[in-house]
Order: structure tokens, then sequence, then C-alpha cells
């Protein structure tokens, strides 16, 4: 079953707290004066504070939502261009177009995140903000994108949408940046179904991204923001979402290393093999183990050993590759007169087609991913083990991968 590591550790704590809020119908954030009792959605906002050491955490009803958030409370917007990675779901881009800003795709290395020597290349007078993936689960190269973004007076976004709960040099991933976003869907650390976090490290930047997801209102709704507020959005977690997410949250430990458990024990079964290498970790001890990449000499083993195993490599991950984005390469907005591409106040010449990122194409042309958390065969890990395989399950999986390399080496 196509899941994520939170999704298997749901049981009867996150009941308990449902059934709390069904017990007294508090289905909204806000009490409005009929309990003095804070609601889960604001305490799950409090504890992710807590937890992580972000100084402001805002629920919020999806990760693409937390994405666009960040931008608008940072001030990104026509005009400016915002440089992300090629390697990342489909939604970190689109936050920046539905912002009116212009994607400037950017290489990735072998970590399978941002390249920090092509994001100084990409540089421009419109460059507003660096936006850095946390992709499959492991940090980026954050204190070299910090350095970077201070030295060129830029903002710096994590999408850790994949990530929560990892950590890079001792810091949580979130934290380090201006803004932070995770998922909670079902394929994500915890879960709640749907849902997002927004970490913020600014009070200014935190009351414009309250106001934003909620139709102007200063935090936890108390009065308009001011007489000049934004117009705002109603991008706001349920209290069901919360409750579910609070009890996941609490988890989140043992979840986190049942994973890196697993994972050894995945690596340990596999061992060396004959013309594999296994992804670079910027830092092993805050990566959250949910998945096993490991990189082939050529594209050619990569696939054919993929075909064995049935599954693909990354290259062919659907919208997490941008040569899989249509909308990108065909610049489609909901009306053909939208920025970014089409304003005539703030023009762009920017292109984007296949194969304009080769150092991208080859590591993910060269790349597959075996599940360890994350089973998605969408996402490209629709093999390998999951949290609850047992010791048996994880040497038939590790005996798969190693028949299947040793089958590809002895063709060539």
């Amino acid at each position: 079953m196509s899941s994520g590591p939170g999704h298997l550790f749901l049981g009867e704590d996150e009941k308990a707290l449902v059934h709390r809020a069904l017990d007294e119908w508090q289905l909204n954030r806000y009490r409005f004066g009929e309990s003095d009792e804070p609601s889960m959605v604001y305490a799950l906002e409090r504890e992710f504070e807590q937890r992580t050491g972000a100084r402001h955490c805002l629920a919020v009803n999806s990760c693409t939502s937390a994405l666009l958030t960040a931008l608008v409370a940072l001030g990104v917007g026509p005009g400016d261009e915002v440089i992300v990675p090629g390697y990342t779901f489909i939604a970190s881009i689109a936050a920046i177009v539905h912002r009116g800003a212009v994607p400037v795709l950017a290489e990735i290395d072998e970590s399978l995140t941002l390249d920090p020597e092509d994001v100084v290349r990409r540089i421009t007078p419109a460059t507003k903000a660096i936006l850095a993936v946390h992709m499959l689960g492991a940090p980026a190269e954050m204190g070299e994108l910090r350095r970077i973004a201070d030295e060129h007076g830029l903002f710096l976004v994590e999408d850790a949408a994949q990530a929560c709960g990892g950590r890079y040099r001792g810091r949580a991933l979130g934290t380090i940046g201006d803004a932070g976003a995770f998922s909670l869907n079902r394929f994500k650390i915890i879960t709640s179904g749907d849902g997002g976090l927004l970490t913020l490290a600014d009070d200014t930047a935190y009351e414009r991204a309250f106001a934003f997801h909620d139709h102007g209102f200063k935090p936890l709704r108390q009065g308009i923001a001011d007489a000049d507020s934004l117009f705002g959005m109603n991008l706001r977690m349920h209290e069901l979402s919360g409750a579910v997410a609070l009890g996941q949250l609490r988890k989140i430990d043992d979840i986190l290393g049942t994973l890196r458990k697993q994972k050894t024990a995945f690596l340990d079964a596999i061992g060396e093999l004959p013309g594999v290498t296994r992804r670079r970790i910027t830092d092993p001890d805050g990566e959250c183990s949910s998945f096993l990449v490991l990189r082939f000499e050529t594209v050619e083993a990569a696939r054919a050993v993929a075909g064995l195993l049935g599954t693909s490599t990354l290259i062919d991950s659907g919208r997490h590759y941008y040569g899989n984005m249509p909308q990108l390469l065909a610049r489609r907005t909901p009306t053909p007169s939208e920025h970014p591409f089409s304003c005539p106040a703030h023009p762009t010449d920017r292109r984007y087609t296949p194969n304009m990122l080769p150092r991208t194409d080859d590591v993910l042309g060269r790349s597959v991913a075996l599940s360890v958390g994350v089973v998605d065969a969408y996402l490209g890990s629709g093999v390998g083990i999951n949290p609850l395989s047992s010791p048996d399950e994880i040497e038939a999986a590790a005996r798969a991968v190693r028949s299947a390399v040793y089958e590809v080496v002895a063709r060539t």
C-alpha cells in the first residue's frame, strides 16, 4: 500500500484527540469564547515551535499553502526571481508562479538538493529569494546556502515537505532559513491526511503570514491586522486535522528512530555492490532516513536495475523532475495574460526546456530510490521496505536488489 511513515503509525492516540474534538463539536481552530481550553491546532503550533526552536509556527491546510504564504510574508511578488532546484515537487515552483515571481531553475548535485555553486551563478539583480528543497528526507547544504543568501541580501526559504523532523548540524530544518514549509499529507514523516506547517523567524513576517492565511486578521484573531491590512485568503487548518497532526507530532521521535533503525538494517543487508554508490548526505545525523538512494555509473545500468526491480529511475518520477512538468515547460498560467510570463509591466523572456539542467538530468538518470518509509511509485520509491518490515522482509528486499545489480553487471 502506498503510504508514508506517519500513516503506518496512526493509532489510538490520534483517535483519542479526534474524539475529544468531536465530543465537544470543536471543529474550528478558534474557540469564540466557547471554551477556555486552547484548540488542538493552537497546541500543534506551540509544540512544533518548542520542538524545532522556531520563533513562530502557523498551521495551514497544505504545504503548498505554506510555501505560498511564506513568499507573501517575505514580500516576494511580480518582478522578483526565486532560485529553485529542478528536482522538487511541482508545488515549490507553482507557489513562486502564483506570486507572480519568476522561477529560476538551478542544478542539483549528488545530494539531490540545490548545488550552491550553481545558485551563485544564477543570481541577478532581480533575485529575491532562494528556495531550498530537502528532497527525499535529507537536508540541503544549508550552511553554504545561508551564507550565499546573507552575502547577497536574499531571503532563504526551506521546503521541508519531505523532511519534517530532520536537522542540519544540530538545527531543525525549517529554522535555518527565513521561513520553512512542511507537509502533512499521507506520504510524509507525520500526517494528518492533508495539511501543512509554516515556520517563520521574523515577527513582522509572521503577522503578514497570519493575515494572509486568514482574511487579514491579526495572529489568533486579535482584531483586524491593521487599517491597511493585507487582502487575505482562507488557508486555515481545521481542528480535526490539527488533532491528528498533534498526535503524530508527539510520536515523531519514535517514527524517526524506527526509520533510522530500518535503514541501517537495509543497508547492512544490501552491502557493497559493484558499480553502485550511495547518495551523498550533507548531514548523516540529520536525515530522516525515509529513502535509500543508489547511484549507478551509467543511465543504462540504473534503468536496467530499476526495470528488474519493477520501479523507475528518479528522472522518471512524475512531477518531481522539471522535465515532467508540462505546465512549466509551456509556461501555462490560468489566463494567458497573468504574471509572471505575460505581463508588460514585468517582462521576462525566461524559457524552460527539456535537458536545460544537464547535471540534474545526469544525477537523476543514474539514481534509483528504494523505500525505507515512503512507499510511493509516483516519487520513484515503489519498492523497498517500510517501517513495519520484519528482518526477513528486509533481507528479501535486499536480496532482490543484490540480484538485480549483479544481473546487470553480468551483462556488461
